[in-house]
């Protein structure tokens, strides 16, 4: 009967959880275990077969519960409502954001490889990227929005390692600036590509944070890995830190293997969270949205703000708006503006704020906001984080779920705040 409702917000109060397991609770119990019971000898030794890859499932066999660092209800459940909303073969839930990203960055990457990165991209992923990897052999090639297939492809054989090329790793929207990158197009005509002309898989792996699973489905658009840091939209409470990755099948074995492993899946107490979390997504998430328009819309008329990036104020003559009407359902809840003047002026702003939250992250109930410059992107190579125009001017807004009037006027305030500083300095 579930399955003939296709909208996944429709499944996330009862999908993968049956009730008479657990005494008839309508809601998932948290399994705070750490070792499960096997009936026999011989279903254990068939377990552990599957889990350790000594054998391939049957058609028609599950892995059974073993142990909550390979498997745990909380987890199970959670992983298959997650996989609905990208339509996901499978997906695997991490301790957090960074935690999905470096599991996949190692799994698929091998000292000579060659990794295409997207810029900006967020401080974490940026670090690892440009001071982790090169450490271990692994060569990387970061691209810029505004670049042509044509010049990603001759700046790939200009690194002399074209026929290493291993993965292309995008975060689009990028964080902070909102800059797209063409999905299909990078992976068609650069992944496809070099696949075929070096007969080695190139693996297109996509970070969805800035558009949870919403307004942008990456596996509908070449790509073969979608990721989330789920402490963001997914959780969307600011009270829980966890990560996510979906995909193809054979691709995620290979995932889940690692995390096996690495030993960094997340606790039963916050898969069990994120169940919570997730049956209200789609209502946070749209709030959010309406939200977001109509405060972009208020700071691209205020005269202290030179200029607003914000997905919903594209027009079609702007670069990126093809691709945002290509491969985005809407434009999200995160908006970037630079404020006329420097750091100073920046600072005074955020400051001021009274119902916004001077923090870092996004995606949460709260309205957010921080200064990526001095924060998110603080570690980014100073003469990169000007090219890719991450100056002291900016500011970084996640807009949450309070009524918008209320935000726009605590933007307001905050603006008058400033004058008054300037004025007093005179």
């Amino acid at each position: 009967m579930e399955n003939k409702f296709k909208n996944p917000e429709s499944h996330m109060m009862t999908h993968g959880y049956k009730p008479e397991l657990s005494e008839g609770a309508v809601k998932c119990p948290i399994f705070q275990t750490s070792t499960f019971v096997f009936k026999t000898a011989e279903e254990g030794k068939s377990f552990f077969e599957i889990a350790y890859g000594l054998r391939e499932k049957e058609p028609t066999e599950e892995l059974g519960l073993i142990y909550s660092r390979i498997n745990n209800p909380n987890l199970e459940i959670l992983e298959n409502r997650l996989s609905l909303w990208d339509k996901a073969d499978d997906c695997a839930v991490f301790e957090s954001g960074m935690s999905a990203i470096s599991t996949v960055l190692l799994e698929f990457l091998k000292p000579g490889d060659l990794l295409v990165y997207s810029n900006p991209t967020y401080g974490g992923t940026d670090h690892f990227i440009n001071h982790f990897l090169p450490e271990i052999g692994i060569h990387t090639l970061g691209i810029l929005p505004n670049q042509s297939i044509e010049e990603v492809k001759t700046e790939i054989e200009k690194t002399g390692h074209a026929n290493k090329l291993a993965m292309i790793y995008l975060e689009t929207p990028a964080n902070p600036n909102n800059a797209l990158f063409d999905m299909s197009g990078l992976s068609e005509q650069i992944g496809k590509y070099y696949e075929k002309r070096n007969d080695k898989q190139v693996i297109v792996a996509v970070d969805n944070t800035y558009m949870g699973p919403i307004w942008q489905h990456p596996l509908e658009h070449g790509a073969d890995l979608t990721l989330y840091s789920a402490t963001k939209y997914i959780g969307g409470h600011s009270d829980l830190i966890a990560g996510a990755v979906m995909g193809r099948q054979e691709l995620m074995t290979r995932v889940k293997t690692l995390r096996t492993f690495l030993g960094n899946m997340i606790s039963p107490n916050t898969a069990w969270l994120l169940l919570r979390s997730l049956e209200t997504l789609k209502l946070r998430m749209d709030k959010q949205c309406d939200n977001a328009q109509k405060v972009a819309e208020y700071l691209l008329e205020n005269d202290k703000v030179e200029k607003v990036y914000y997905l919903g104020l594209l027009h079609p003559e702007e670069q990126g708006y093809d691709i945002y009407q290509k491969q985005c359902t809407g434009p999200g809840a995160m908006i970037s503006f630079d404020i006329v003047g420097g750091e100073k002026e920046a600072f005074e702003f955020l400051n001021a704020l009274k119902l916004i939250k001077l923090a870092v992250s996004l995606g949460s109930t709260e309205s957010l906001v921080q200064h990526p410059m001095t924060m998110t992107h603080a570690g980014v190579d100073p003469e990169h984080r000007k090219k890719i125009n991450i100056t002291e001017k900016m500011i970084r807004i996640s807009v949450g779920v309070e009524n918008t009037e209320d935000i726009i006027k605590d933007i307001k305030q905050a603006f008058k705040a400033v004058d008054k500083k300037e004025l007093s300095h005179s």
